[in-house]
């Protein structure tokens, strides 16, 4: 590294905001990875696994909250590509049971669930942390649910149940549970090798950063924008072991930088890296194409945009620069972590053990989302 900062050219001043972030006091750790035409350009890992951890490094476990998503998401991408269901197939094909108690949602359909236009967004399950471990309970949840909004009329983030719904989704379709199946067809074949959805029993708990909420600033963010979580709280509950091990779709993957930056570069490279193929690339170029934008998302209150799987670039309320392109799609976790790729692209994975309100994680991963632009684009 430069002896001064302001000598500092090409991957170093990354580095440098890296550092500062730290140094700031932001988060206790955080792990940093960049590909740029398919190659790793920065892999860095800083600060401690928690308030009285050991140092971090590239491949120290995260809880990666809804970064979880994407990698259940293209579980059903690879299960149309072996055409084994299509996005406009309803659910209730694949899932009789899932029309339980309210006739409607027999209209709901796959893309419906992939986009957050399913009209489930809270189903009760999501109070009641001590089940989330049973996955028949979860599948029951969701059958009984009803439905908060015909499907397709909105978009609403599903912060859970998107979870249970892709993931009975795979298990119905392959026979095979979701974490079984990302583990066999993206994360092994991908070389992700510390990436997991639900810690699982062969990996102890100790070798999992510990998250800490921190207090806001100021509270200045619109009222009732984003999710009406206590980062406290959020973070003491994903601490627990018993919430690490659980399957839960849509928030315990546990993993790294590294690992998500590959994914993403995979995805931007369509569907290829390293001669391995993951998804077919006109299945890369639908799933991540915006598929419902609203002025005001029924969960988050704010602008979104939704393709399947993932969220869109475009906005100031994204996470993937300050005003990412719009083509730009990946996802972020609560308050803590953000993956994002520019078709053809950059990859980009930013994780930290630090939960921040929304405001302040945005200015903080958005800040580096512009400088790896700046340095790598």
């Amino acid at each position: 590294m430069s002896a001064s900062p302001f000598d500092a050219s090409g991957p170093e001043r990354v580095r440098h905001l890296f550092d500062a972030h730290l140094d700031a006091g932001l988060h206790h750790g955080a792990q940093l990875a960049v590909f740029a035409d398919g190659e790793c350009v920065l892999d860095v890992a800083g600060g401690v696994t928690g308030p009285e951890g050991a140092e971090t490094t590239p491949r120290q476990r995260h809880l990666l909250f809804s970064c979880t998503k994407p990698y259940a998401g293209v579980c059903l991408h690879h299960l149309r590509d072996q055409r084994a269901l299509d996005y406009d197939d309803p659910v209730v094909d694949h899932w009789p049971e899932f029309a339980r108690g309210d006739d409607r949602k027999a209209d709901v359909t796959v893309r419906h669930v992939l986009s957050h236009q399913a009209g489930l967004p809270t189903t009760g399950f999501e109070e009641r942390p001590e089940e989330w471990s049973d996955w028949d309970a979860a599948v029951a949840a969701m059958e009984d649910a009803d439905l908060v909004f015909e499907p397709g009329e909105t978009a609403a983030y599903h912060s859970l149940s998107y979870g249970f719904l892709v993931g009975e989704l795979v298990r119905r379709v392959s026979g095979t549970p979701v974490d079984e199946y990302a583990r066999e067809h993206v994360f092994d074949p991908l070389g992700m090798d510390d990436t997991s959805i639900g810690l699982p029993d062969d990996v102890a708990g100790d070798e999992v950063a510990t998250l800490v909420g921190f207090e806001p600033y100021d509270a200045c963010r619109e009222a009732g924008a984003g999710l009406d979580t206590s980062t406290k709280d959020a973070a003491a509950l994903f601490n627990r072991a018993s919430i690490q091990r659980a399957v839960v779709p849509a928030a315990t993957g546990i993993g790294t930088a590294r690992d998500m930056a590959r994914f993403y570069a995979c995805l931007a490279n369509g569907g290829e890296l390293d001669g391995v193929r993951l998804l077919e690339a006109e299945t890369v170029a639908e799933a991540t194409a915006c598929q419902v934008e609203v002025e005001r998302d029924g969960t988050m209150g704010v602008p979104s945009r939704y393709a399947l799987g993932f969220g869109c670039g475009g906005t100031p309320w994204d996470k993937y620069g300050s005003l990412s392109p719009l083509e730009t799609f990946g996802h972020g976790g609560l308050g803590s972590i953000v993956g994002w790729a520019d078709p053809g692209g950059v990859a980009m994975a930013y994780v930290t053990n630090g939960v921040r309100h929304e405001y302040e994680h945005g200015a903080r991963v958005n800040t580096m989302a512009d400088a790896v632009r700046t340095v790598f684009d």
